[in-house]
């Protein structure tokens, strides 16, 4: 039941943009699911929804890796750490503000692009391998664009 609940929540979320605990009750219980308040609470929490601007301006719940939410938040963390990127071959190397290159880096996984392979970070460099230099090119310019 609960996994069927957290399905169900994520549904809402994506088709109505929720803004509260309240407004996630009732179209549970539209949905047939007998909730409380308490039990809202808990399935946020273990969903890690968080709130945040929505694209038609409203504070909605959202899942960590929603594309409007890694378009606010995640874009900020990489945008502070950004220093610069230039890539060889097949291969990224973005250079980071000290000790921020992991948290860069997951804001970076976040947008999952398929043609990142795989990335790895230091403590101020991150690593992106991708399919071929032509590919290499296209998102060294995309990251630096994310970076502003």
């Amino acid at each position: 039941m609960k996994n069927a609940r957290h399905e169900e929540i994520l549904r809402l979320i994506e088709e109505f943009g929720i803004e509260t605990q309240e407004e996630l009750a009732a179209r549970l219980q539209e949905r047939g699911f007998s909730v409380t308040q308490a039990t809202i609470s808990r399935d946020i929490r273990q969903l890690q929804l968080t709130k945040n601007i929505g694209p038609d301006g409203r504070a909605v719940y959202m899942t960590e890796y929603d594309e409007a939410n890694t378009g606010g938040k995640y874009r900020q963390i990489f945008k502070n750490s950004f220093v610069s990127a230039e890539y060889a071959s097949n291969m990224i190397v973005i250079h980071t503000v000290q000790g921020m290159a992991m948290a860069a880096c997951a804001a970076l996984d976040a947008y999952d692009w398929p043609e990142m392979l795989g990335t790895i970070a230091g403590d101020d460099t991150i690593f992106v391998v991708v399919r071929n230099e032509s590919e290499a090119a296209s998102l060294t310019e995309r990251i630096k664009s994310l970076a502003g």
